[in-house]
């Protein structure tokens, strides 16, 4: 798989379980929760969708070749970026697991989106204040 791939599959997974428009080929809108792509031919299923006459549907499975463009409401957390971060104050001790959803410190302190959910002690104080100043730091972009 090349890194292209790689890190478009990547991308992909990080809208998961995040709300999301898809515009299809006729111009019909869709909002809902995405809960599952298929890389290869981007057929997709919602939870909660609203289709275009306003009815919510509670699981919709849109075929790929329907599928014009797949597109975030919200901004995604870049867990990469906070790992990148992690690596420069705890050289050669973070693991990052981005399909997973976190970061091990340590191989003690584990940290998502949400901050430290795993760990105690000073590590994981630590670990907090980079994630707290890394959060601080993307909302004022």
């Amino acid at each position: 798989m090349s890194m292209a791939q790689r890190r478009f599959n990547s991308e992909i997974a990080a809208l998961m379980d995040r709300t999301v428009i898809v515009v299809t080929t006729n111009d019909k809108t869709y909002t809902g929760t995405l809960l599952g792509v298929n890389p290869e031919n981007l057929s997709l299923i919602l939870a909660d969708a609203k289709a275009p006459d306003g009815r919510v549907i509670p699981r919709a499975v849109l075929s790929g070749e329907i599928v014009a463009q797949i597109l975030s409401v919200e901004k995604t957390f870049d867990l990469a970026a906070l790992a990148e971060r992690l690596e420069r104050v705890f050289p050669r001790m973070v693991k990052l697991y981005e399909k997973e959803g976190f970061i091990w410190v340590m191989d003690r302190v584990k940290v998502t989106e949400e901050g430290v959910v795993e760990g105690s002690g000073p590590a994981a104080e630590r670990v907090q204040r980079v994630y707290a100043q890394f959060v601080r730091e993307k909302r004022g972009q």
